[in-house]
């Protein structure tokens, strides 16, 4: 029991934080009162392979 509510407050918080990350840094706005938390999802998701990194990389590929 201990197990599936552990479980279901990490799945809340990760659901909490991709909201937030919707909300804020997504369109280009600072989070209120913490914008270090913006930042470091910034930076969490420039590191992340998405489609938007994977072709920046290929052009940069072929223009060397």
């Amino acid at each position: 029991m201990v197990s599936i509510v552990i479980a279901m407050l990490v799945i809340l918080v990760l659901a909490g934080l991709v909201v937030l990350y919707v909300a804020y840094p997504h369109r280009g706005e600072d989070v209120p009162h913490t914008p270090w938390v913006g930042e470091a999802m910034r930076k969490g998701v420039d590191r992340l392979p998405t489609l938007d990194n994977q072709r920046q990389r290929e052009h940069e590929h072929s223009d060397a």
